[in-house]
């Protein structure tokens, strides 16, 4: 009998706003390119494939939601999960912050959220729930692409972003 290494745990984000925003603005690449979310993908991947939880990591262009990187960590993903994916994505490019971001701002009020910015029926368009952020590019306005990861808790979801994007920069 193998006994498996327990998985190392995510780190929980923090969820002031302030400090979130400043994390936000903090991810900028000097270029992002399909290397570049290929090996931002591999590097999640890698990250998550120890943990038994089936998670989708997507990495997306934002102008035109061309996928650079799209895997799953495990068996059992479901389509639910590429909602989940497009939903967070959506989240983003609306509003060009983290989704961890929009869920700390309201609380995790979706009620709130969807009475703030007037959205009615397609409130459910969008997820107020960790695991979107958007990365942007020195000297390029706006939001380059986003990246996704969908199937954690939602803390873990966006703090795994997080971890990888600090190691890969250090």
């Amino acid at each position: 009998m193998t006994s498996q290494a327990v998985p190392r745990p995510i780190e929980h984000p923090p969820t002031d706003l302030e400090t979130i925003s400043r994390t936000d603005a903090s991810i900028i690449f000097k270029r992002f390119t399909v290397d570049d979310a290929w090996k931002l993908g591999c590097a999640l991947r890698n990250r998550l494939v120890s943990i038994p939880t089936p998670v989708v990591i997507n990495i997306s262009l934002a102008n035109q939601n061309q996928p650079l990187f799209h895997a799953c960590t495990n068996s059992g993903v479901m389509p639910d999960n590429d909602v989940w994916v497009a939903r967070k994505r959506k989240t983003v490019l609306r509003w060009g912050v983290s989704t961890w971001y929009m869920h700390c701002k309201f609380k995790g009020d979706e009620t709130l959220f969807r009475e703030k910015y007037g959205l009615g029926n397609s409130a459910g368009e969008y997820a107020i729930h960790g695991g979107g952020v958007p990365i942007r590019v020195e000297n390029v306005e706006g939001v380059v692409a986003v990246v996704v990861v969908s199937g954690l808790k939602q803390h873990e979801d966006h703090g795994v972003i997080l971890e990888v994007i600090q190691e890969m920069n250090r």
